[in-house]
């Protein structure tokens, strides 16, 4: 017991520390599809790149074709796997809205790849390297936009599906 004002352990088997076991042990399946939908995204992206390099095109348009068939698959490997007992009312405002928060999640790795190469890089001359810029864009960038897109993605994208609420009875109107 502790006193007003102090902050103590809670006890491993009281209701608060059995509700977070429950929902962590919950989430380890589901971020393990989503880690597996999006490594499997990111190495249609990167082989796709390539080929496309090699065939030819214009790196820009490379990264663009690459970029937009990984985020399709990404979308229908996470619509129909990861989260696929969620809320699926309308699948082009899902796709959309899909699309748009991934743009954000790059956009936050192509900002800490900023901040770094041309914010830091300003000071110390080390981080405008490439090793330094493939830390702080694919690994910390990628990790952060990772952690968004998977918040994002379950809050607006692939909602659990409402629970429905129970109709009134004559009964419980009367008392």
């Amino acid at each position: 017991m502790t006193r007003a004002g102090t902050l103590g352990s809670v006890p491993p088997n009281s209701p608060q520390a059995s509700g977070l076991r429950t929902r962590i042990k919950a989430l380890i399946p589901e971020l393990g599809k989503f880690g597996l939908v999006g490594g499997f995204a990111f190495t249609v992206d990167f082989v796709l790149y390539n080929l496309l390099l090699r065939a030819g095109a214009e790196t820009l348009t490379a990264k663009a074709t690459s970029t937009v068939i990984a985020t399709t698959i990404a979308f229908l490997g996470n619509r129909f796997w990861t989260w696929r007992d969620g809320d699926h009312t309308n699948m082009a405002r899902q796709y959309t809205t899909f699309f748009v928060l991934n743009a954000i999640g790059l956009g936050i790795a192509l900002a800490c790849l900023g901040i770094s190469h041309y914010g830091l890089g300003q000071i110390w001359p080390a981080l405008r390297s490439p090793f330094a810029d493939n830390i702080s864009g694919v690994i910390i960038g990628t990790a952060l936009g990772t952690l968004f897109r998977f918040w994002s993605y379950r809050r607006f994208v692939f909602r659990a599906a409402a629970a429905p609420v129970p109709a009134a009875t004559p009964s419980s109107y009367s008392q």
